[in-house]
């Protein structure tokens, strides 16, 4: 891990048209008590969208009784919300400049809280999805706009505690999901799930209706806005998404519509990347990624998210499919790692404010631990409830914070707030992409897997259950053999995702001494890297 001295990167023709776009005030003026609410309600704005979207998704089959639904059009409800916002991701910030981060960030939040309101009110299935379609384009427009106003207004000194900040949505956002779950639909109702945003919702409006300077709009920026990017990268994000979602249901490449999702996003995606390298004013300027320690944030940003959608739904599943567990009897599991994260992120904060650590030693000791803490996962029984997943969990609120923090360093470090819009419509539409896959690959490797045990069990027990179908109450031991066969692949299951999420924290390991550079606190004063 050497250190390297690197030249800033050369400003392109879309840096310099987003220069005049984005005014940034003084970095070394220090953080005004206004500006600071502000912040603290783009905050609450970005963390109320994870919550929307992390609640009203687990708490789905409630939602599916209460109004009827079955299973198959319930699914559509989480796709089309997931596709939604993850495609407006890569605009939002486009439009944010162009709207104020101030107004777009508020109109976004109250058409998140209208929207919320009505989704449980709605009349019939069609309205119900359209409401949830534009639910997901409202909220997938405020975790963008997070980034960029911290590279805006956060002064060197606490940059990396706004990071921090940022980096609750990844870890703190989620992992609170169940216990909120299981507070509404077990003590409240479920149309909870959907107005819980409110509250919140207001309070951040307020803050930042107080907090954030006005900007003027800036609608002559319509005149070169890129539409070939805009016709291309949509439908392409949102196809996508469709097909990782519902690749599992539908047997995948067995379904011709699977098949149109995933080849026709795949070739409009090309398409929305060629353009955007040679458009004047991308959504995405791909020429960031020369940066080492931009690429290589990117990169282990997407395996970083696979990991932590693997290790919450990992043992979720387990504990819901083999001992029965609804959401209130895994939320202290839950708790136990969002409580302590509000500590654990700003103390990772402090310490790589601290110019002599160099974070790619935190970024890989927090790899190494979440490696390990798979594969201790891999040796999962049958007798394993709740507490044999705490000790597990634990290492988590040491290792989520090292590598998202980490991440969020490398990419952001040297990248002046001209080109924040840029990285955080890559970084945020990547994060949520990565989930979405993340989702899908646990799902497909997980039925895999366990047909593949199920059939091995299965051989393995012919000559029991020929005993079985002998005796006096066959029915009955063939329904009692078979439960235990599902419980015991399951169990299998479970052991081989853990192998495979040890796996990819062990690439991601190996890319630290490999690709990115020194670099050292946004305070100070020596040369960044790229």
């Amino acid at each position: 891990m050497q250190e390297q001295t690197v030249e800033p990167l050369s400003s392109s023709a879309a840096a310099r048209q987003a220069e005049t776009a984005v005014q940034q005030p003084s970095a070394q003026a220090g953080l005004s008590l206004p500006v600071a609410i502000g912040l603290i309600g783009m905050l609450l704005a970005s963390l109320s969208a994870i919550l929307n979207q992390q609640v009203t998704g687990q708490a789905m089959t409630d939602i599916r009784g209460a109004l009827s639904i079955g299973h198959d059009d319930g699914t559509w409800l989480t796709v089309l919300f997931e596709a939604a916002n993850v495609a407006v991701m890569v605009f939002a910030p486009w439009f944010g400049v162009t709207f104020t981060l101030k107004r777009f960030a508020i109109g976004a939040m109250l058409a998140t809280m209208v929207f919320g309101l009505l989704c449980p009110l709605a009349p019939t299935l069609p309205a119900l999805y359209t409401l949830r379609v534009l639910q997901g384009l409202s909220g997938g427009c405020l975790p963008p706009m997070l980034i960029i106003v911290a590279l805006r207004y956060l002064p060197p000194k606490i940059k990396l505690y706004g990071l921090a900040g940022y980096a609750l949505t990844a870890t703190f956002g989620p992992a609170l999901g169940t216990p909120l779950v299981a507070l509404w639909t077990e003590y409240v109702s479920w149309r909870m799930a959907f107005w819980q945003i409110v509250p919140l919702g207001i309070v951040s409006c307020v803050a930042i209706h107080i907090g954030l300077p006005q900007d003027s709009l800036k609608i002559e920026r319509f005149r070169s806005f890129n539409w070939t990017g805009f016709i291309t990268g949509f439908p392409a994000i949102a196809m996508l998404v469709v097909g990782f979602l519902q690749g599992d249901r539908l047997d995948w490449l067995n379904s011709g519509f699977v098949c149109v999702m995933l080849y026709g996003g795949t070739l409009l995606l090309v398409a929305f990347l060629i353009n955007e390298w040679h458009h004047p004013l991308p959504f995405f300027n791909l020429r960031l990624l020369s940066r080492r320690n931009f690429a290589h944030g990117l990169l282990t940003l997407a395996g970083a998210v696979v990991l932590l959608t693997g290790v919450a739904v990992i043992p979720a599943q387990y504990l819901a499919n083999v001992h029965s567990y609804r959401p209130l009897q895994t939320t202290p599991l839950a708790l136990l790692v969002a409580i302590p994260l509000l500590i654990a992120l700003p103390l990772t904060a402090a310490v790589l404010n601290i110019r002599r650590v160099d974070y790619r030693w935190v970024l890989a000791f927090g790899l190494a631990l979440m490696a390990a803490t798979c594969f201790m996962g891999s040796f999962v029984t049958s007798d394993w409830v709740r507490e044999n997943f705490y000790w597990l969990q634990s290492l988590q609120i040491i290792a989520q914070p090292m590598v998202i923090v980490c991440i969020l360093m490398g990419v952001t470090t040297g990248l002046p707030p001209t080109e924040g819009p840029f990285a955080s419509a890559m970084f945020n539409s990547l994060k949520t992409f990565s989930a979405a896959a993340a989702t899908g690959l646990i799902e497909s490797v997980g039925t895999a897997r366990e047909h593949f045990h199920s059939s091995m069990l299965v051989d393995r027990l012919g000559n029991t259950m020929l005993v079985t179908s002998q005796s006096g109450d066959a029915s009955h031991g063939f329904g009692e053999l078979a439960h235990r066969i599902h419980l015991q692949a399951v169990v299998l299951t479970s052991a081989d995702l853990y192998r495979l999420m040890a796996g990819i924290a062990l690439v991601l390991l190996v890319l630290v001494p490999v690709l990115p550079v020194r670099i050292y606190p946004p305070w100070s004063t020596a040369p960044s890297s790229r």
